[in-house]
């Protein structure tokens, strides 16, 4: 029996971190959504005015048998700038902040440890930004930002900005695609 589980990220805009994720062997299912905020429900107009407090995250559905929580931060690291405070790239606002929601004290615990590891390993030049929160007000984004790079290949930010990152993450994860 598969060993299922969740996890939650931001890392900037969700159609990026959506399409690397979907890509990954174990990955189930990616959902873009928002999180941390204190709005019931938001809709993604009200996340822009930078006003409910939520982040555009990924909920991941995963086989832990296949890919592990620690795999998932490894990548989550490797794919966004988790230095810079509120913004990735030209995408500016607290829905863009990097962070991790746990599901559980493992969750936390581990990735509070590959931050560590991370810092102490001087990994990045400016130290790491990442929140480390427990997951709250969780809610999926309206279906036109599901699958978005999939739906919209054509989308001038797609070709500028997903496409690169998921091309990236392709050359630099190779062994671990689906």
């Amino acid at each position: 029996m598969a060993d299922i589980q969740t996890a939650t990220f931001g890392g900037g805009c969700f159609w990026c971190t959506e399409a690397v994720f979907l890509e990954l062997r174990g990955v189930q299912s990616v959902t873009s959504g928002y999180a941390g905020g204190h709005v019931a429900n938001p809709t993604y107009e009200q996340v822009c005015t930078k006003t409910t407090g939520h982040a555009e995250v990924i909920q991941i559905t995963y086989d832990a048998d296949e890919v592990s929580y620690e795999d998932l931060l490894e990548i989550f690291f490797q794919t966004h700038d988790p230095t810079t405070k509120d913004r990735q790239g030209n995408d500016v606002g607290p829905q863009y902040r990097s962070a991790i929601f746990y599901h559980s004290p493992q969750q936390q615990e581990t990735a509070e440890a590959f931050i560590q590891k991370l810092t102490e390993a001087g990994t990045f030049a400016d130290p790491i930004v990442t929140e480390v929160t427990e997951i709250n007000n969780y809610y999926p984004a309206e279906n036109y930002h599901q699958d978005y790079l999939a739906n919209n290949p054509g989308n001038p930010y797609c070709a500028m900005v997903v496409r690169p990152k998921v091309d990236k993450f392709r050359k630099q994860f190779a062994d671990r695609l689906k």
